[in-house]
């Protein structure tokens, strides 16, 4: 399977899950995975939420944040990986002052 997300286009999602300021996502889904291509732009924030379709990976590509994943703060930068489990809750917090960018997979189980 290929997924070309340039030809998906961006939509603007304001405070998803509670969250602060506006990202960017483009969104592949299907009845296996949703891969989604995120900008969380400078100030910006997705709330806490709880995983409840499956575990959720989250790439970081670029930029630095914060996530929060049941109340244990991981620091993010190019390079790591913030995975949260299914049944937990998490947040994240683009901290820097460029668009923190990641690739999340969530994967149905």
């Amino acid at each position: 399977m290929r997924i070309d997300f340039g030809a998906i286009p961006a939509v603007t999602m304001p405070g998803m899950n509670g969250g602060t300021g506006d990202m960017t996502v483009r969104m592949f889904n299907d009845d296996r995975y949703r891969i989604v291509h995120t900008v969380i732009h400078p100030g910006g924030s997705i709330g806490i939420h709880a995983q409840t379709s499956g575990d959720d990976l989250n790439y970081i590509l670029s930029g630095t944040g914060k996530a929060v994943c049941d109340g244990a703060e991981e620091e993010l930068h190019p390079g790591v990986m913030h995975i949260c489990p299914k049944g937990s809750e998490h947040s994240i917090v683009n901290t820097g002052a460029e668009d923190l960018v990641l690739l999340t997979i969530v994967a149905a189980r």
